[in-house]
């Protein structure tokens, strides 16, 4: 028998009122605009070190008009390291439309955040219930694990299933608008610091004694192991990444020969080069041949 969604709410929230990560886009004056670049910079990617990129960002490009005129290359050169520097693009062309065709204010609905580029279903759905306040299941990594554990009595919970992920996140939220917003806040912050993929706190989780997986014994997941993620030491991203630092640094067109000499592997750093051209992070100066951002 599932547990009973009120109660797994209201005990989330209490919890999570008390326990809560103070970060700024979940403050009650955070704009659409900052939810949206915080969702954007939070793919993939450790809370503490988006924090300080989204307080440079929005000091910079408060609205997505500040940001819409500026340059592609501003954006990804603002990225710095934060990791996987498309999202830099995609946000700057999702600010130009947005500046362009919905009159500088982030859309309210899902199929118009859907046609933003760079937005998929997940982000349109968090934008929606954390900044507009409306009902929508949003469903992440962390609460794919609550949901799975809790719920399901599993310890893992498998591929991704939006056909059954968004249902069940569904099952679990209060029907006021303003509760389920805080019960994803809750589900979400729980398996960031509680209900961790690795070493689950249980002995603290405020849900503990509805927990099916606790209740069957805490038993390991039967899934086969997922791969680890291949080692960055003299990978591809690496030699991206080196290239993306050598552009990020320089305001004018860098030579082909400076941005390959000191590879330790030349024809990784020209199909490294190649792959930034095709994604447009680097273009070529139309006057010597070097590379820039856009």
């Amino acid at each position: 028998m599932l547990p009973s969604s009120s109660l797994l709410a209201d005990d989330l929230i209490a919890w999570y009122l008390d326990e809560r990560r103070d970060l700024p886009w979940r403050a009650e004056e955070a704009t659409p605009w900052g939810v949206l670049v915080s969702e954007f910079m939070l793919q993939q990617t450790q809370v503490d070190r988006v924090l300080p990129r989204w307080h440079e960002w929005m000091q910079a490009w408060p609205t997505p008009c500040d940001l819409a005129a500026a340059s592609a290359g501003d954006a990804i050169r603002a990225w710095d390291r934060l990791g996987y520097p498309r999202r830099a693009g995609w946000l700057h062309a999702a600010a130009q439309q947005i500046c362009a065709e919905h009159a500088g204010e982030v859309p309210d609905d899902l199929d118009t955040l859907l046609s933003l580029k760079g937005v998929g279903d997940y982000t349109a759905r968090a934008v929606l219930v954390f900044a507009f306040h409306q009902r929508h299941p949003v469903v992440d990594t962390n609460i794919r694990r609550v949901l799975a554990r809790a719920v399901d009595g599993e310890a893992e919970p498998g591929a991704p299933r939006p056909a059954h992920d968004l249902p069940a996140m569904s099952a679990q939220l209060p029907q006021d608008p303003e509760r389920a917003r805080l019960a994803t806040y809750a589900f979400m912050e729980l398996g960031a610091l509680v209900c961790t993929a690795r070493t689950p706190r249980c002995e603290v989780c405020p849900i503990r004694s509805r927990c099916a997986w606790v209740a069957a014994g805490s038993p390991p997941s039967a899934a086969p192991k997922r791969r680890t993620q291949a080692r960055f030491e003299g990978s591809d991203r690496q030699a991206r990444g080196r290239i993306m630092a050598l552009l990020r640094a320089a305001r004018e067109p860098v030579a082909v020969s400076a941005l390959l000499q000191d590879a330790p592997d030349r024809p990784q750093a020209e199909r490294a080069l190649a792959s930034l051209v095709a994604d447009g992070l680097a273009v070529e100066s139309t006057h010597d041949g070097g590379f820039q951002l856009p």
